[in-house]
């Protein structure tokens, strides 16, 4: 029944004379989501309105919603019927036909909303209203008229065709992915990070990636279970190069020559320090992580200044203010959970302390630090210079 879309937007309505940049990002990326569905499909722009039009015979409504509920920008999907201009009483047969294909049964509420951006229609937008209502009544009369709470808001937009709409459905929205820079997420096989990088990729934040993996205590299945991650962030965020770093060395070089209680938060401060040479030489604007205060010793206040402290680039937390059950909300809510719990150890799970340190000291850090002095700084040069680069795409 539907071959056409009217797609919504929220905050780019209110972007002044950039607004058909972001307009034209979205579109974009509308194009790059509708690539992974069977048809054939146009998006074009008019002033405030995006539209798709199905060209083929044949398409996947479900596959295809599905996927534009992947495009960051979008605030609502309306899929609407197209007719042509053929005078006031063959609309009102099409609005009947419209409202009887797509509402099986009758018990609701409507109120008829029209906007006639064609100026030069006989009609004006009141009169509109009130005539449709009337006829729709007259077909269906267990059907109720509300113009305060309606259950079904029935929509008429009049421009150089006419559009029937009264189905919204919800978009993440956002911002259009690759209008606010980039940043690098480092990627865990976990359930906190790939949240953060969809939260990130809201904001308009094209993303890459590093993964830092500990072979052999780390296998080559919890790599493959962080590209695939990386594949579920990529349907919101577009391709991620993720860069992979043999982190192993570095590692076994801190265990050896540091405090056990101490190895989580040096860990983490070194993996800062390459994901943002990393992200420097990617031209990447900022760092992103998963971490949410006091979820655990490493993420602790003190924990987190003592992280930060290697960093020059600014670092996103979007979780920061989150608990467990919402971010774990949110990662069923993009299709992450299922993967990010399968049983496949990362290096910081295998390294653990068995009684790390909450409260770290920084200047107590650093001078611990001190032993891996002349030890560290080739295995941090080897680490750069094997990072593989993986170019992950969305399935």
């Amino acid at each position: 029944m539907f071959k056409a879309f009217l797609i919504k937007y929220a905050e780019i309505g209110v972007k002044g004379k950039n607004r058909h940049l972001f307009e034209e990002a979205l579109a974009q990326q509308i194009k790059y989501a509708l690539k992974r569905c069977e048809g054939e499909f146009e998006v074009r722009r008019t002033r405030g309105r995006i539209y798709i039009d199905v060209l083929s015979d044949y398409y996947d409504y479900d596959e295809t919603i599905e996927n534009l509920q992947t495009v960051c920008g979008i605030s609502a999907i309306c899929p609407m019927v197209q007719v042509e201009d053929e005078g006031f009483d063959k609309l009102c047969e099409d609005v009947v036909a419209y409202m009887d294909e797509t509402y099986e049964d009758k018990q609701f509420t409507f109120k008829v909303d029209t906007r006639r951006a064609r100026k030069n229609y006989p009609m004006e937008s009141m009169e509109i209203n009130a005539s449709v209502g009337e006829k729709i009544l007259d077909a269906f009369p267990e059907i109720r008229v509300d113009v305060h709470k309606p259950d079904v808001m029935l929509h008429i937009e009049i421009r150089e065709h006419i559009y029937i709409y009264s189905i919204e459905i919800a978009g993440p929205g956002g911002m259009p992915v690759g209008t606010n820079g980039k940043a690098m997420l480092l990627l865990s096989g976990g359930i906190d990070s790939p949240v953060a990088g969809y939260m990130i990729t809201k904001r308009g934040v094209k993303l890459d990636a590093v993964y830092f993996h500990a072979p052999p205590y780390t296998s080559e299945r919890a790599k493959q279970k962080v590209v695939d991650l990386a594949k579920l962030v990529a349907r919101y965020s577009g391709p991620i190069y993720l860069h992979v770093i043999n982190f192993t060395d570095i590692q076994l070089a801190i265990y050896e020559k540091c405090p056990h209680e101490e190895l989580t938060i040096i860990m983490r401060r070194y993996m800062m320090k390459i994901a943002e040479e990393i992200a420097v030489k990617n031209e990447c604007l900022g760092l992103i992580t998963g971490e949410s205060i006091g979820q655990v010793a490493s993420q602790t206040m003190h924990s987190l200044a003592v992280t930060n402290e290697v960093c020059t680039l600014p670092v996103f937390r979007p979780c920061i203010g989150m608990d467990k059950q919402e971010i774990v909300d949110i990662s069923h809510k993009i299709g992450t959970y299922e993967t990010s719990i399968l049983p496949f150890e990362d290096c910081c799970t295998i390294f653990v302390a068995k009684h790390p340190v909450t409260r770290p000291n920084l200047n107590i850090i650093k001078r611990h630090e001190e032993n891996l002095t002349g030890i560290i700084e080739p295995l941090m040069e080897k680490a750069l210079e094997t990072d593989e680069l993986i170019i992950v795409s969305a399935e």
